[in-house]
């Protein structure tokens, strides 16, 4: 059996002098990654939690274990984004551990599409943040980050089918609030 191992990603020199200075602890370094991400980073928390507390509490905790995992970052991605994904883990550990995570009847339907041409990006925002948390998670990693279903049933430790199933009834709930709130 022949192993296939995936070529290293090409880092930025920005971000091979981060990783570099981070493997080696220098703490100015470490602040340097850290303010590089952290507003994105925060975003993404906060859309997965919809709380500014617990967004900030996962930010931290996050790059706690970014410091204290980098030597296991492996090249196969940006540094972003094997950031984001150790982010993204820890929100929904946070979540579940929060026990805030309701699953939901798997069930079968047709995919909802949603006109988002007269609909301004605060309103879309407020009402996404204004689901139900398990299908907001699933709304987010789903539509706003491109995880595949595959993905997020491994992540969440759930079902494809119910991935599909939140998802849809999401986009259900959206169209509706949109319909009968903003449009």
């Amino acid at each position: 059996m022949e192993v296939i191992v995936s070529p290293a990603y090409n880092l930025s020199v920005e971000e091979l002098d981060l990783l570099e200075g981070c493997l080696n602890k220098d703490r100015l370094k470490q602040k340097r990654l850290y303010y590089k991400y952290c507003d994105a980073m925060f975003t993404l928390a906060y859309r997965i939690l919809n709380n500014h507390d617990e967004a900030n509490d996962v930010l931290q905790d996050a790059f706690i274990q970014v410091f204290q995992k980098i030597n296991q970052f492996k090249r196969h991605s940006s540094l972003g984004a094997w950031i984001k994904t150790i982010v993204i883990r820890t929100a929904i550990r946070h979540f579940k551990n929060l026990q805030l995570f309701d699953t939901y009847q798997q069930e079968k339907h047709d995919s909802v599409h949603i006109n988002s041409q007269e609909i301004d990006g605060k309103i879309l925002e407020k009402v996404i943040l204004s689901l139900p948390d398990g299908y907001r998670t699933i709304f987010i990693l789903a539509e706003v980050e491109g995880y595949k279903h595959r993905e997020i049933a491994e992540i969440l430790n759930i079902s494809e089918g119910t991935s599909k199933s939140q998802l849809f009834n999401a986009k259900k709930i959206l169209k509706e609030k949109l319909k009968n709130e903003y449009l």
